[in-house]
């Protein structure tokens, strides 16, 4: 699956999707919850909480590891994939789509442009 060229990514493996209203929804990618395996378990973030810029916001697990999320930019979560909690496999089966992660309300709109683009992501994984 090749990496949605409208997005934005972390180097860390999170996808930015720029909303109309100017959220953010992130998710992570198809290379990293095909290096994760099939998840069992999503411990996703409060609603309302804040965090910086590259701190571990959640936890996704496997059966063969568990992984932290990193916030793309700084900001306050909006909203999550509540569906995620009784069918974390969603991130496996549409990782661009169904399973995204969560939403924020970035602090900074334009910190989001500092993000890669598809092709400089794809890049890092080649490494």
């Amino acid at each position: 699956m090749s990496n949605p060229s409208e997005l934005k990514y972390a180097a860390t493996h999170e996808w930015v999707r720029q909303e109309e209203n100017g959220e953010l929804t992130v998710g992570i990618t198809d290379h990293a919850q095909d290096q994760l395996g099939d998840l069992v378990f999503v411990e996703l973030p409060e609603v309302g909480k804040r965090f910086e810029a590259a701190a571990a916001c959640m936890l996704l697990e496997s059966v063969k590891a568990a992984s932290d999320i990193y916030m793309p930019v700084a900001g306050e979560i909006v909203a999550v994939n509540s569906a995620l909690e009784d069918e974390p496999e969603q991130v496996n089966e549409g990782p661009f789509s169904g399973g995204w992660l969560f939403r924020l309300k970035p602090d900074a709109i334009e910190d989001s442009e500092d993000l890669l683009t598809s092709k400089d992501y794809e890049l890092t994984l080649d490494d």
